[in-house]
C-alpha cells in the first residue's frame, strides 16, 4: 500500500507527534527513489473505490460525502484534487488526522482509502472555583456546550477568555486550568473540568503623578480625574480600590478631559504604568505633559438664519476671555450624555431642523488665544410623515395615539420625541426601559421623517396583598386592580382574558379587614372621557366599618354588635392644563359620607349612638413631571396641592354653638371629675353624646394637603428622592371647633391607608403605626386615645439605586433620613419639632402583585405616646401593595 504525496499537505499537524515525523522521512524516501516513475509524474487515474477507517461515530457514507469523491471520477495522482480534499476534511474541524492511501491500481482504475481520526465530543463540563449561578453564563460565553467537537484551539480560547475576563474585574492573578477526560458514557467522548482560581482582587496602594505642575494630585485623584480608579484607604467603602483595566482606561481620558476642561488643551498622558508591590497591590505611575493654558478668543457664527447670533452666544454661554474648555464647548454644541440637553443642536432639532449640522471649527490660535467659527448647516425644514407604534399586543392603539407628542404633518421636535418617551412609560402599560423610537426614512431633499414606536407590553392587572400590624391586630388587604381596563367590551364575552383590557381605563376592588375593622372600596377611572381630550372622570364606592374592642391582658376583645360604619360615593372630574406648562392639571371632586353610629365610642368622637354627615368639595392642583419610568423615576418632580371644603352651614342654622360648646365644656369637666364609675356617669356620658351629635349631625371643616416629591440623578443610576408634605385641618365656626373625622395619622409604615373615618396615614419609618399623632384622655372611658392630629408635617430624603429594571422584576435598595410630626391645633405647630428617623430599604415591583419591600428604620426621639420611655429605636416595615 502506497501513501500519496497529496496527503501530506497538513501544515503543522504534521509536526504534533514523533511518528509523524518518522512517516515524513518515509516519504522523503519514496520521492528520493520512486518505485513508479508515474506516480511522480501525474497520471490520469479513474476512481473505482474508496473506503473509510477509523469511523467511530460517523458512517461512511457521510464522510464520503464530505469529501466530494465519486466513483468513476477521473483523477490525477498526484493532483490538486487529492490535496483540495484533504483541505476541505481540514476545514470542517471534525477530524484530528487524515490520510489517503492507494490500495489497488489496475490499469487506469484505481482504488483508494481514507483514513480518518475523529476529534472526541465534549458531553459534560465542570466548573470550579466560580458561584454556581455564573457557570451558566461562563458556558454560554465560551460556547461549551454539548456536542461540540474538542479542539486544542478550543481549549486554549477558553482558558485565554476566562483568564481576560477575572483579569478585567480586578483580579489580576487569575488562572484558569483545563482537562479532559474519557467519557465511557458515549462512542468517543470526553468531559471537560475547568479549574479557575482567581485569587485576590489586586487593590491600588499609591497613585503617583509625574510632570503635574498647574493641577494638583488631589484634584487628578478625585472624581473629575481618577472617578472610578482609587487607591486604597481605610475609611473608602463605598468605592473599592480594585484595578480594573476598562475603569482604568476611561479615567486616563477623564484626566485629558480634566485639562481641558481648564484650558489645558494640549495636555496629554506621555506614559502610564503600574509597579507590582506584592501579590495583592500595585501601584500607578502616570507621567503628564500639560502644556500651555488657553483661552477663548473670537466666537462668530456662520450659516445661521433660522437663530440670531444673540439667540446662539446665549444657548452656548462663552465669553470671550474664559478659559478654554474643550469638553463645555462640544456639551453646549451637542450633549450626547442627556437627550434633553439645552444645546445649539437640540434648539435646533427641536425646531424642526432634523437634518441641521453644527461643525466648531478652529480658525486660528494666536498665543494663548483660540478664535472659533461655528459653522451651521441648517437645512431643510423636517416635518413628520407617518407614526407606527409595534409591540402593543394588549393595549388599542388609540390608548397610544392619544399620548403621542408626535403626530403626522407636525415639525420635527426632539424635545417632543423625549416626552413621548416618559408619558408612554408614565401609563404604566409597558416597560419604560424599553420604549425605543426608531427614525426612519429621513429623507433631508424632502424634509421628511418616520418615527417607530417599539413598545413591550407590561403586566398592568395587579393582585394587591398587603400585611402588617396596626390598629390592635394584623390588618390584611386583597385587591383586583384592572389597569388597563376596558368597560365598553364588558359584555363581549371573546374580551375576557381574564377580563376585557386595552382602553387605558381602571377598575379596581379592594378588601381591607382586622379584628377590628372592614373596608371595601370600588373604584372606577376614566382618563380620557370622550376619548377626544385628556379629561379624566372618576368613580368611587366604599364602606368602611368599625367595631367595638378592648385591650385586656395583652389581648384584643372584639364586640361586632357595637360599632359605626361609613358609607361613602364621590365622583371627580380632572383636565390637563397648557399653563404655566402642559405637565399641570386640575381637578374637581364631589363625595358625600355618612357616619353612622351604634353604641359605639372612642376618643375621636364623645357619642356613641347617632349619625353625621359630610358633603365635600375638592380643588387640586398637580403637575407630573417625573419619568420616564413611574416605578423608578430618574429625573423630573411630582407634587399635589389640594383643598377640600364642605359648606359652611353654621352660618345659615341659626343654631346657637356657641351655648352647645360651653354645656359640652361642662359636662366634660364634671365627667373627668367624677370618674367613670361614678352613678351619675351614664346620665352625664348620654347628655355628652347628645349634645355631640348636634354639634356634629352636619360637618364642617376645610382641610388643605400639600405634597411633592423631586427626582435628581447624583451620578449612573444613583437618585436622589426629596420629599415635602404639609396638611392642615380647619374649621369655619370656633364654637364648633374640629371635626373628629379626616385627622392625621403620622408615623410607621403607612400600611393603614384605609379611609377609616377619612383619616390620611402618613409614612414616617422608624415608628410604631400612628405613634406620633396627639393622644388625649377620654372623658367617658377615662382612657389614654389617640385623636388624631389637624396639622402635621413632614420631610424626608432616599438614595435609590437600581439592582435591576427588567419587566419580570423590577428591584432596588434605598437609604432614608426622614423628619415629621404632628400637632392639635396651628397654636401648638412648630414646624422644627419634628421626629427624626434614618434607615434603608429594599423594593421589588413585580407587575402581578405592585411593590414588595421591608425597611429597617431607626427612630431617634421619643414618639407622643405619653407612656413611652425613651428613644423609638430600630423598627421594621413591610411594604406590601402598590406604593411609590
Amino acid at each position: 500500500m502506497e501513501k500519496l504525496v497529496n496527503s501530506w499537505i497538513r501544515q503543522t499537524e504534521l509536526f504534533r507527534s514523533p511518528s509523524k515525523l518518522l512517516l515524513l522521512l518515509i516519504f522523503i524516501t519514496q520521492i528520493a527513489f520512486p518505485q513508479d516513475a508515474s506516480l511522480g509524474q501525474g497520471k490520469e487515474y479513474t476512481l473505482a473505490g474508496i473506503s473509510v477507517t477509523g469511523l467511530q461515530s460517523y458512517n461512511e457514507q457521510t464522510v464520503k460525502t464530505f469529501t466530494g469523491l465519486t466513483v468513476g471520477q477521473r483523477l490525477t495522482i498526484p493532483g490538486e484534487e487529492i490535496a483540495n480534499v484533504i483541505k476541505k476534511l481540514w476545514k470542517l474541524d471534525l477530524f484530528s488526522d487524515v490520510e489517503i492511501y492507494q490500495t489497488k491500481i489496475e490499469g487506469e482504475k484505481i482504488w483508494l482509502e481514507l483514513s480518518i481520526r475523529e476529534r472526541p465530543t465534549l458531553t459534560d463540563v465542570t466548573v470550579y472555583g466560580v458561584k454556581k449561578r455564573k457557570i451558566e453564563d461562563i458556558i454560554n460565553e465560551t460556547d461549551l456546550k454539548k456536542g461540540k467537537k474538542l479542539t486544542e484551539s478550543l481549549i486554549a480560547n477558553t482558558r485565554n477568555y476566562l483568564v481576560n475576563k477575572f483579569r478585567k474585574q480586578g483580579y489580576l492573578n487569575a488562572s484558569a486550568t483545563i482537562v479532559t477526560k474519557p467519557d465511557t458514557s458515549a462512542v468517543n467522548a470526553r468531559s471537560m473540568v475547568i479549574n479557575v482560581k482567581k485569587g485576590e482582587k489586586v487593590k491600588i496602594s499609591a497613585i503617583h503623578f509625574e510632570g503635574n505642575e498647574k493641577l494638583s494630585d488631589k484634584l487628578l485623584r478625585s472624581g473629575k480625574g481618577l472617578k472610578k480608579t482609587k487607591k486604597k484607604k481605610f475609611y473608602r467603602f463605598w468605592k473599592k480600590s480594585k484595578y480594573i483595566e476598562a475603569d482604568y482606561e476611561e479615567d486616563l481620558k477623564n484626566i485629558v478631559d480634566t485639562y481641558a476642561e481648564r484650558g489645558y488643551r494640549d495636555a496629554r498622558i506621555l506614559s502610564d504604568t503600574f509597579v507590582k508591590v506584592d501579590e495583592n497591590n500595585i501601584e500607578l505611575r502616570l507621567k503628564l505633559e500639560e502644556g500651555d493654558r488657553y483661552y477663548f478668543g473670537n466666537i462668530d457664527f456662520v450659516g445661521n438664519s433660522v437663530y440670531s447670533d444673540r439667540q446662539l452666544r446665549q444657548i452656548l454661554g462663552i465669553q470671550k476671555g474664559d478659559p478654554y474648555n474643550g469638553v463645555l464647548l462640544k456639551e453646549r454644541i451637542a450633549d450626547q450624555s442627556k437627550p434633553d440637553a439645552q444645546d445649539i443642536t437640540n434648539q435646533y432639532q427641536n425646531n424642526g431642523y432634523l437634518f441641521s449640522q453644527i461643525n466648531p471649527v478652529e480658525v486660528s490660535a494666536i498665543n494663548d488665544t483660540i478664535d472659533f467659527e461655528i459653522r451651521i448647516i441648517e437645512g431643510k425644514e423636517t416635518f413628520l410623515d407617518h407614526i407606527v407604534v409595534e409591540g402593543n399586543d394588549k393595549t388599542n392603539d388609540h390608548v397610544i395615539y392619544r399620548s403621542l407628542r408626535t403626530t403626522p404633518g407636525q415639525k420635527y421636535s426632539k424635545d417632543a420625541i423625549v416626552r413621548t418617551i416618559r408619558e408612554l412609560g408614565q401609563l404604566g402599560f409597558f416597560d419604560a426601559e424599553q420604549i425605543a423610537p426608531d427614525i426612519q426614512n429621513p429623507n433631508p431633499n424632502t424634509g421628511t421623517v418616520d418615527i417607530k414606536y417599539n413598545l413591550v407590553e407590561s403586566g398592568s392587572s395587579q393582585i394587591e396583598l398587603q400585611g402588617g400590624v396596626g390598629g390592635g391586630g394584623f390588618i390584611g388587604t386583597l385587591g383586583l386592580s384592572f389597569n388597563n381596563f376596558s368597560i365598553q367590551n364588558i359584555f363581549d364575552g371573546k374580551s375576557y382574558q381574564p377580563v376585557p383590557m386595552g382602553d387605558g381605563q381602571t377598575f379596581s376592588l379592594r378588601l381591607q379587614a382586622s379584628r377590628t375593622f372592614r373596608v371595601y372600596s370600588l373604584n372606577f377611572s376614566e382618563p380620557w372621557l370622550g376619548g377626544k381630550k385628556p379629561v379624566g372622570f372618576n368613580l368611587s364606592f366604599q364602606r368602611t366599618q368599625q367595631f367595638a374592642s378592648n385591650f385586656r391582658n395583652g389581648r384584643i376583645d372584639v364586640d361586632k354588635s357595637r360599632g359605626f360604619s361609613i358609607t361613602g360615593i364621590s365622583a371627580g372630574l380632572s383636565k390637563r392644563l397648557q399653563w404655566p406648562d402642559d405637565y399641570f392639571s386640575i381637578s374637581h371632586g364631589v363625595s358625600y359620607q355618612y357616619y353612622d353610629f351604634n353604641n359605639f365610642n372612642n376618643g375621636l368622637f364623645n357619642f356613641g349612638n347617632g349619625s353625621s354627615n359630610s358633603l365635600t368639595y375638592t380643588l387640586g392642583i398637580a403637575r407630573s413631571s417625573q419619568g420616564p419610568s413611574r416605578i423608578f423615576p430618574i429625573s423630573g418632580s411630582n407634587f399635589n396641592l389640594t383643598a377640600k371644603f364642605t359648606p359652611p352651614y353654621s352660618l345659615f342654622s341659626g343654631k346657637d354653638f356657641k351655648a352647645i360648646r360651653d354645656e359640652i365644656e361642662e359636662v366634660s369637666l364634671e365627667l373627668l371629675e367624677i370618674g367613670p364609675n361614678d352613678p351619675a356617669a351614664p346620665a352625664l356620658g348620654a347628655r355628652l353624646e347628645a349634645l355631640e351629635e348636634e354639634r356634629f349631625k352636619l360637618l364642617e371643616f376645610f382641610k388643605i394637603k400639600f405634597k411633592g416629591d423631586w427626582y435628581s440623578r447624583i451620578t449612573g443610576k444613583l437618585v436622589l428622592r426629596t420629599n415635602a408634605e404639609f396638611g392642615f385641618l380647619g374649621n369655619y365656626n370656633k364654637d364648633i371647633g374640629d371635626v373628629p373625622f379626616e385627622r392625621f395619622f403620622v408615623g410607621g409604615d403607612g400600611l393603614g391607608n384605609f379611609t377609616l373615618d377619612g383619616r390620611d396615614v402618613i409614612q414616617l419609618r422608624g415608628y410604631e403605626n400612628s405613634s406620633l399623632t396627639p393622644f388625649s384622655t377620654n372623658p367617658i372611658t377615662g382612657r389614654l386615645e389617640q385623636d388624631g392630629g389637624t396639622i402635621y408635617n413632614k420631610f424626608s430624603m432616599e438614595l435609590r439605586y437600581p439592582f435591576t429594571l427588567k419587566p419580570t422584576a423590577s428591584i432596588y435598595g434605598l437609604a432614608f433620613l426622614e423628619a415629621g410630626n404632628s400637632f392639635n391645633n396651628f397654636s401648638e405647630f412648630n414646624p422644627f419639632q419634628l421626629k427624626r428617623s434614618a434607615g434603608m430599604g429594599l423594593r421589588i415591583f413585580m407587575p402581578a402583585f405592585g411593590l414588595l419591600g421591608i425597611d429597617f428604620g431607626y427612630g431617634f426621639d421619643q414618639d407622643n405616646n405619653p407612656n413611652s420611655i425613651g428613644v423609638s429605636g430600630w423598627q421594621t416595615h413591610f411594604i406590601i401593595g402598590q406604593q411609590f
